[in-house]
């Protein structure tokens, strides 16, 4: 847990200051000089008794108690020092940003579990190891630069590389975002991103609080902490994009099954970010530019202004904007044109309202008036003012900062001109405002974030199951597929609805179960893993004679145990799963099922537990849901009972944790039922 010597320490020790401001102990003690720590500022180098102007001890055991120790040190040093910190200095921050630990090797490893055993006996905060420091508005404690302005609502930043870090800062920084407090956790070895997630939940205050976070994640060894405290923030009312780097081998694997195939690490992220409202991003650029539309007021729907005096930048962010399912509406009637008549001659208000590149300030100023107070089918604006270097533009500049301050609407300034007028924009941004230099990225980001759901707040119930049932059938099992009839059990107990079936070992036993199902019936081989391949499936089969030759052929096909009897039944063929993945716990996926799962790949997926309602949503947001919905007169698909089984896909997964993949396709829906037709199911002990 983090505590108040780390986050706002009365004094802070350099272990490994230095005068070389081009080493990490130089750097951070002149980083802490430059922001005017407050505190007492000490440094230990065993060569020196004042190092840039700070008093230093020899050794670590002549230091005086204090707070928090930034310790630049070679590793195998750093154990020792740590034991003398904690136990006879009271310290209780350790940032340790020297390297050498666990990301080098089993040695390392060792020594950094040493230290966390000695900090976390004193009840102490670590950050790191190998990591770039902290910053926040009480100290400056890293040795990198930009150091970026820091204030009470800029961003919370949390990133698991600290050059990543750093890059991250210098693409904001120009850009004018500002940060609250930046934590580089580095090995993680007490705390790593989401305990720091954590700790910004538990201490949250709306008042003071930033409402903006940041992450840049390389590997996620907690999700439920993740998503509990991430989604518990935005709920709150904050607003959180991450990157998460790299892909695990497990994800990767070959797989035995369709959700295994489509199922893996990254699709868990994916489901565990969208679960929680965390806008995921994929590079540097995108995070700062979420960022910065996240420190302008929340867009209340989906219908964008563009103004601009240049053709080419507004056809451009009209693609970006459109593809991603925001709207550019037309603009039109009396109020239009009374605002036309303001503009230059050739200008157009249909939206892009276009004033040309001869546009003027007070023109600026009519054009986002009337769509501020005229145009009620406008919700933001998005406004670009170039130069071409021809003649000063701070007066658009300034009009564009009091518009920001009055506007109730949102206006995301695309200022793109940041070498022929860069002395404007750097005017701008210190009145407190951001730039967004692309306006296709500008678009593309503010397309993510209206598409990013929040968490679902809705009261929850998860459809009841038959938790005894379930666990008879899982205990008494091994390892490995389960046969029918142990699918048939429970399925049946987790109430999912189910083709009537027999599972036969011989043609007279075939015969007489497929006249009780009734004629006509599917046969299916028991066994081989992808039965249509092998000639293992055969539908409409008529009558007893058809019955005893399809038997006789079937029976032979290679790795077959028995013949599966089914009645013949029609309807949309759907897809329903579940796969394991680890540390994630289960993923449920759902789609279009039979062979379409294999040739679109169009499947939404989601983390255990899974509601009706967030079934519901996963099963609207599949690209082919105009087919369940009904097309051109084919029948619509009954989506409740869809989402239902979806539903109870994730309450059986909670039941049985050792169920590993789980396949149920196809499913067939139709407007009265929705009913499992095949399934495998997979249990990992």
């Amino acid at each position: 847990m983090i505590n108040q010597k780390l986050i706002n320490p009365k004094s802070i020790a350099i272990i490994g200051g230095s005068d070389d401001i081009h080493k990490p102990g130089g750097k951070v003690l002149k980083n802490l000089i430059d922001s005017n720590f407050k505190g007492n500022l000490y440094v230990v180098n065993p060569k020196l008794d004042e190092v840039q102007g700070i008093k230093s001890y020899r050794n670590t055991a002549d230091l005086p108690q204090t707070d928090l120790a930034i310790i630049a040190i070679a590793a195998k040093f750093c154990v020792a020092t740590v034991k003398t910190l904690a136990n006879e200095k009271e310290t209780g921050g350790f940032i340790i940003l020297s390297a050498g630990f666990s990301e080098e090797n089993e040695e390392g490893a060792l020594l950094e579990q040493e230290i966390v055993t000695t900090i976390n006996s004193v009840g102490g905060s670590l950050i790191g190891p190998n990591c770039v420091g902290v910053l926040n508005q009480n100290y400056s404690g890293v040795f990198t630069t930009p150091i970026p302005t820091l204030e009470q609502n800029g961003c919370d930043f949390i990133s698991g590389s600290g050059a990543t870090a750093v890059f991250i800062m210098e693409a904001a920084v120009p850009n004018g975002l500002t940060f609250s407090n930046v934590y580089s956790v580095g090995n993680s070895a007490q705390m790593g991103v989401e305990e720091i997630i954590k700790y910004l939940d538990e201490t949250y205050d709306p008042t003071t609080s930033s409402k903006v976070k940041l992450l840049y994640i390389e590997s996620i060894d907690k999700p439920d902490l993740l998503l509990k405290h991430a989604a518990s923030l935005i709920s709150k009312g904050c607003k959180i994009a991450a990157i998460k780097a790299g892909g695990s081998e497990a994800g990767s694997r070959a797989a035995s099954s369709h959700t295994g195939a489509l199922a893996n690490s990254d699709v868990a992220v994916e489901a565990l970010f969208r679960k929680a409202g965390i806008v995921r991003c994929y590079s540097r650029t995108e995070l700062t530019t979420i960022a910065g539309v996240f420190m302008h007021p929340e867009l209340q729907g989906k219908n964008i202004a563009i103004i601009t005096h240049a053709g080419g930048p507004a056809v451009m962010l009209t693609d970006a904007l459109s593809s991603g399912g925001l709207e550019i509406p037309h603009i039109e009637g009396d109020k239009a044109d009374e605002l036309l008549e303001k503009l230059y001659p050739g200008s157009s208000v249909a939206n892009p309202i276009d004033f040309l590149a001869t546009g003027t300030a007070e023109q600026l100023g009519h054009i986002i008036d009337a769509c501020e107070n005229d145009f009620d089918n406008i919700d933001a604006m998005c406004v670009i003012f170039g130069s071409p270097g021809l003649f000063e533009v701070y007066d658009v500049y300034d009009l564009l900062d009091e518009k920001m301050k009055s506007c109730r609407k949102p206006i995301y300034p695309i200022l793109p001109s940041v070498v022929n007028v860069a002395d404007e924009i750097k005017h701008f941004i210190a009145k407190g405002r951001i730039n967004f230099p692309d306006e296709v990225t500008l678009g593309n980001a503010l397309s993510k974030i209206y598409n990013t759901p929040k968490p679902n707040s809705q009261k929850r119930e998860l459809p009841k199951v038959k938790h005894e049932a379930i666990r008879k059938v899982i205990d008494e099992v091994e390892s490995g597929y389960l046969e029918p009839e142990n699918v048939q059990a429970l399925l049946d107990a987790a109430g999912i609805s189910r083709a009537g079936e027999a599972v036969v070992n011989s043609k007279e036993e075939a015969v007489s179960e497929a006249i009780k199902l009734g004629f006509p019936v599917v046969m299916k081989v028991v066994g081989p893993v992808h039965k249509s391949d092998v000639g293992g499936v055969i539908l409409n089969v008529n009558d007893a004679e058809q019955v005893n030759a399809e038997f006789e052929r079937m029976i032979q096909i290679k790795d077959t145990t028995a013949i599966l009897i089914q009645p013949m039944l029609s309807g949309t063929e759907l897809f329903a799963g579940a796969k394991k993945e680890d540390k994630f716990g289960h993923m449920v996926l759902c789609g279009l099922g039979g062979i379409f799962i294999e040739v679109l790949k169009d499947v939404q997926a989601n983390l255990a537990p899974i509601y009706p309602n967030e079934a519901k949503e996963m099963i609207q947001k599949l690209k082919s849901y105009k087919i369940i919905q009904g097309v051109r007169g084919q029948e619509a698909i009954n989506e409740d009972m869809f989402a239902e089984i979806v539903s109870r896909i994730s309450a059986l997964c909670l039941a049985a944790p050792e169920i590993f993949e789980m396949d149920l396709n196809p499913l067939l829906g139709k407007k009265d039922q929705v009913v499992a037709v095949d399934a495998r199911i997979r249990i990992e002990k």
